[in-house]
């Protein structure tokens, strides 16, 4: 592909693969690691584990997590070594675990054991970023973050709505052409599509979306 596209043109891109995407897996029930918890601690933490780890590993681990622990301040009052046992099935554990006990500690002492609802805030915490903090924004509080892990940043690349090297580069770009009311949308959909085509072949992807479910 090679694409010189003005950003409106863009923007009627991006419409049109969404329009196909989301025709594709909006109904999708499969449940991703940051979707589904009672409690915004745990929807934090969940996200937490999930970076560079599958979420058919990430999610029964967190749940086994939140049976053990029920509240925050058990969670914060466990040792890093019990913590890292616990999530011993998750990459990078033993730093996971520091982060998670660190991060606990700040929600209790700092937000009264609240996960707090702005960037600025989430991303002072040890093992929180941009894409956790936008993940926890865009689901706890129904914000229009752009949540951009490696399945959103390869589909926008491979279909050169960006031509960037990094997520954070590529969140930037996105918000130039996607309008607001989809931006919170975009992680899950592209997520479901990206996990089912290996690759960076644009035709690949759309085959996908034309396959019937």
């Amino acid at each position: 592909m090679n694409k010189n596209l003005s950003i409106k043109e863009k923007q009627k891109e991006f419409l049109e693969i969404w329009k196909q995407a989301n025709k594709k897996y909006g109904k999708n029930k499969k449940r991703l690691a940051g979707e589904g918890w009672k409690k915004d601690w745990q929807l934090l933490i969940t996200t937490m584990l999930s970076a560079q780890s599958r979420d058919e590993i990430t999610i029964p681990v967190a749940e086994a997590l939140f049976k053990k622990y029920k509240t925050l301040n058990e969670i914060a009052n466990a040792t890093k070594e019990e913590l890292k046992e616990d999530i011993k099935k998750i990459n990078y554990n033993e730093t996971k675990a520091k982060h998670i006990k660190q991060t606990t500690q700040i929600l209790l002492e700092k937000h009264k054991g609240k996960v707090p609802r702005t960037k600025e805030e989430l991303i002072k915490m040890p093992g929180i970023g941009i894409k956790t903090a936008n993940l926890v924004l865009a689901e706890l509080y129904d914000e229009q973050e752009i949540c951009v892990d490696t399945h959103v940043h390869r589909i926008a690349n491979v279909f050169e709505l960006v031509k960037t090297k990094t997520p954070e580069q590529t969140e930037k770009e996105l918000k130039k052409i996607v309008p607001k009311k989809y931006r919170n949308k975009i992680n899950r959909i592209f997520v479901l599509w990206g996990q089912e085509v290996k690759g960076k072949n644009p035709e690949k992807f759309l085959e996908k979306l034309k396959e019937k479910n």
